[in-house]
């Protein structure tokens, strides 16, 4: 599958990006966004595009809209128990919890309404 932009009224939801035009590297490498046990942004990002391929994990970067600034990260992975069901996953920078809780409540409508599965909050990334 392609990765699924989405517009979430004040933010924007696309997938993570590391070419000429956009990077997200340093912003997930300055935030910390990814933790300690994701690899370097750089992998976590080429990983990124391997699991929209095969399905088997959709992230979006929260943007704002006019500048394309990443402020937040969703995933979504399918649970390997349960076939229907996924595991919302998330982590956000400093002072930008609305766009967060807006942009996880319009993956869990694009996840359950396009792709027929059923999201179970997680924790943080």
């Amino acid at each position: 599958m392609e990765p699924v932009e989405i517009n979430a009224g004040a933010w924007y939801l696309r997938a993570l990006r590391d070419d000429d035009r956009v990077t997200d590297v340093p912003a997930l490498d300055e935030t910390g966004l990814l933790g300690t046990s994701s690899g370097s942004p750089a992998q976590f990002v080429a990983d990124a595009a391997s699991w929209w391929a095969d399905e088997s994990r959709f992230t979006w970067a929260v943007c704002e809209p006019t500048t394309g600034e990443l402020i937040a990260l969703i995933a979504v992975t399918k649970d390997r128990q349960r076939p229907d069901h996924a595991h919302l996953t998330s982590a956000y920078r400093a002072d930008h919890t609305e766009a967060l809780a807006v942009g996880s409540a319009a993956v869990t409508r694009f996840v359950e309404g396009a792709l027929g599965l059923s999201v179970d909050p997680s924790a943080e990334l």
